[in-house]
């Protein structure tokens, strides 16, 4: 019998119950396992590049930092791993930094929370590697 190979995610986000939230958001896509968690910029450079996730979702304002913080240490070590940045502040200034970080998608935390399982589904339920070509980061101008 062959085991179909998990797809890893790991969360930051600083809020637990939205933590919770985006846990039984994507546990709900079968095929992928939540990795870790992390509050704080340091504890999710530890914990990523310890758990060489496939995808991150991470919040851009954290306890100690940001978001940025995490893309500039991981992003360089390990660029296969996909970032959906999370915010309550999506100003084009914000998606620019985080995209020019390393971010694949940029997501407004209050209107395109549920975008993140359909980002992640999409490979998975394809059972297929990430296509750099549907690439999209997403920002909502206000």
């Amino acid at each position: 019998m062959e085991t179909q190979a998990r797809t890893k995610v790991f969360l930051v986000e600083d809020f637990a119950p939205v933590r919770d939230r985006l846990t039984e958001l994507l546990t709900e896509i079968e095929g992928v396992e939540v990795v870790g968690e992390a509050e704080t910029p340091t504890d999710a450079i530890g914990g990523i590049l310890s758990t060489r996730p496939d995808w991150v979702v991470l919040d851009f304002q954290l306890l100690g930092g940001t978001g940025v913080d995490v893309l500039r240490a991981v992003h360089p070590k390990l660029p296969s791993i996909k970032f959906i940045v999370l915010t309550n502040h999506p100003n084009a200034q914000y998606r620019r930094t985080c995209v020019e970080s390393g971010a694949d998608w940029f997501f407004d935390k209050s209107t395109e929370f549920g975008k993140i399982k359909d980002v992640i589904a999409g490979p998975v339920a394809a059972n297929s590697s990430y296509d750099e070509n549907n690439k999209q980061s997403t920002f909502n101008e206000r």
